[in-house]
């Protein structure tokens, strides 16, 4: 399976008035098309600053990034970001809300509307694309979130904690809708999580940090061997403890 994300020995520092901080140091990586990368750390150690610098919003002190195997430099039509909170507008229909992305990139046309309306079809919106937020609850809210990002057909999915603020029942339920999205939708998805159960149960692999200035303190790759793979069937699988045992020893500077 080829690389579609290359990042190249990426250090992101801040000035601050006590000098300097190093947020990440000499991080690289290859993430293959196609796959679902979590990546799980220490709080504080420059998890959700990695997306930012993927996607544009933050330069990186230095190092590369490459898509397709072309240089970086620049924010990228091809890469999607979905956030901690939905921050749906709640004065606009669930449709507008979704239409929000191709507004901004001037990108309303015959071709993206239909897309738009076939995603709605295909995942259950469409007959509440003229609610409003507020009427719908926080598992609807967060999938109008997904399909809004899916809107501008990005190749790279980048979710920062995007089920953090959904309730442990609705949690388990979004993740297995979120990650059923993306499967169907054959999208290349980079995930940041403090929830090591859940980037076990999403993920093709798992990326553990070290304290900051973070660095790869290893990577596991995540195989269940099922058929019809959900999140909430990894869970249950005998696998899955063995995997949390070693990421939570990797996590708190054992060694696995």
């Amino acid at each position: 399976m080829r690389d579609c994300l290359k990042l190249e020995k990426i250090t992101k520092t801040y000035q601050d008035d006590n000098g300097e901080t190093t947020a990440i140091k000499d991080f690289s990586y290859d993430f293959k098309k196609g796959h679902f990368t979590s990546i799980i750390g220490p709080s504080g150690c420059g998890k959700s600053t990695l997306l930012s610098v993927i996607c544009g919003l933050e330069v990186p002190t230095s190092g590369m990034i490459y898509l397709d195997n072309s240089k970086l430099t620049t924010k990228n039509n091809s890469i999607g970001y979905m956030l901690q909170k939905d921050y749906l507008l709640e004065f606009r229909t669930v449709y507008k809300n979704i239409l929000i992305g191709l507004e901004i990139k001037k990108n309303m046309n015959v071709k993206t509307l239909a897309y738009v309306d076939a995603l709605l079809r295909k995942y259950g919106l469409f007959e509440f694309k003229d609610k409003y937020p507020s009427q719908l609850s926080g598992g609807m809210r967060q999938r109008v979130a997904l399909i809004r990002t899916l809107a501008t057909n990005p190749d790279i999915l980048l979710l920062d904690e995007a089920f953090s603020a959904l309730d442990y029942q609705t949690r388990l339920l979004v993740t297995d809708d979120v990650y059923q999205i993306i499967r169907a939708e054959n999208k290349t998805a980079i995930m940041v999580t403090h929830d090591i159960p859940e980037s076990i149960s999403m993920s093709d692999e798992v990326i553990v940090l070290t304290k900051r200035p973070s660095t790869i303190s290893q990577v596991y790759q995540i195989s269940f061997d099922m058929d019809d793979r959900t999140p909430l069937k990894c869970r249950e699988h005998p696998k899955f403890t063995t995997y949390f045992d070693a990421i939570w020893q990797t996590l708190n500077g054992g060694t696995s």
